[in-house]
């Protein structure tokens, strides 16, 4: 008899109100695979894009999924079972992931459930030192910062541009962070302090003293003055907000400077950016277990903190997605499972 278990699934490209909680076929890991049981699952942009149907995307790029579909992406919680080929992993381990992404971008990874098969290279011991909320908040948006500013990681083809992204040296240099208060934005933060940065935070004023908490030299609320009317001589900036006139940072970037963007959908600088030797370039994050491995070791020691936003029970998904949508997020949206 197939075992059950509750998901939040979605049957039709929507608003919030489509996701539904409801039972569903407990999932059987393959052989590579890890079955996890889900403690806490949290929130990114992705989650969003996807729910609504990629509208933003060209027609001929949004998904043709074969609905339901379950919505997720980043997990922590305790291994349940394990494939015949997995090593590393028990019973019982207290773990945590990013599972298949960007494999399942237009499908979901299935998070949004009481347990989630996991490739067993997806997915790393979850830190002692902090709890499932604070370890299912990290997964996607650390492994950002991660792959932006120390270490690529991977050697696939990068969908934005016909050059491997390389982070530079961050030893000394002046990093401007815009959209730091949110998810990529507040470890992106912490991993550059981490790497030697002098760290300049752009985000709304009400993010200031967590920011500053959390190591950043310099504060601009782009609610009262933009950032590139106050910041000059920057090293590198990294963009983790996206949308229209993201070529204006290139403003306040030194000459053979960098300017880094999490969504460079609608860049239209590099002319200026090639001429004064500015290096513009992106990369999709990847599911990287070794790296969530190496990350975590400073979520373990209190050198980089995940901030929370707000918790939601897993059956009030749709609440969460609309806590997503009023934006002014600090930090992540995690949803309790357990």
């Amino acid at each position: 008899m197939t075992e059950m278990m509750k998901a939040v699934r979605l049957h039709e490209f929507g608003g919030p109100e489509v996701l539904r909680y409801e039972d569903v076929p407990r999932p059987v890991p393959g052989a590579d695979e890890v079955l996890v049981r889900v403690h806490a699952a949290s929130i990114n942009p992705p989650d969003l894009y996807l729910r609504d149907g990629y509208r933003a995307l060209p027609p001929e790029w949004r998904p043709s999924p074969d609905f339901p579909l379950i919505l997720g992406t980043d997990i922590s919680g305790v291994v349940a079972a394990v494939g015949e080929h997995v090593s590393g992993f028990s019973m019982g381990d207290e773990v945590f992931s990013m599972v298949r992404f960007p494999h399942d971008l237009m499908t979901g990874s299935n998070a949004y459930a009481d347990y989630v098969k996991v490739p067993a290279v997806d997915l790393a011991k979850k830190p002692a030192g902090i709890d499932h909320i604070q370890a299912a908040g990290a997964p996607m948006s650390l492994l950002t910062a991660w792959q932006f500013l120390v270490e690529l990681g991977h050697d696939a083809p990068n969908p934005f541009q016909d050059f491997d992204h390389a982070p530079i040296a961050l030893e000394g240099k002046t990093v401007l962070v815009n959209g730091a208060g949110g998810g990529v934005g507040h470890l992106a933060v912490q991993v550059a302090k981490w790497k030697g940065a002098h760290v300049i935070a752009v985000a709304s004023g009400k993010h200031e003293s967590v920011l500053r908490d959390l190591g950043a030299d310099a504060f601009i609320d782009y609610t009262r003055q933009p950032a590139e009317t106050v910041a000059h001589d920057i090293d590198l900036v990294i963009d983790a907000v996206g949308g229209s006139r993201m070529e204006r940072f290139l403003s306040v970037v030194k000459d053979n400077g960098a300017l880094y963007l999490v969504n460079p959908l609608g860049f239209s600088g590099r002319k200026e950016a090639a001429r004064r030797g500015i290096t513009v370039s992106t990369t999709q994050v990847r599911s990287n277990g070794a790296q969530l491995a190496e990350a975590g070791r400073l979520l373990d020691e209190g050198t980089v903190r995940v901030v929370i936003d707000s918790q939601f029970p897993l059956p009030e998904a749709s609440a969460a997605h609309e806590r997503a949508s009023k934006g002014g997020i600090q930090g992540k949206i995690v949803l309790i499972a357990k």
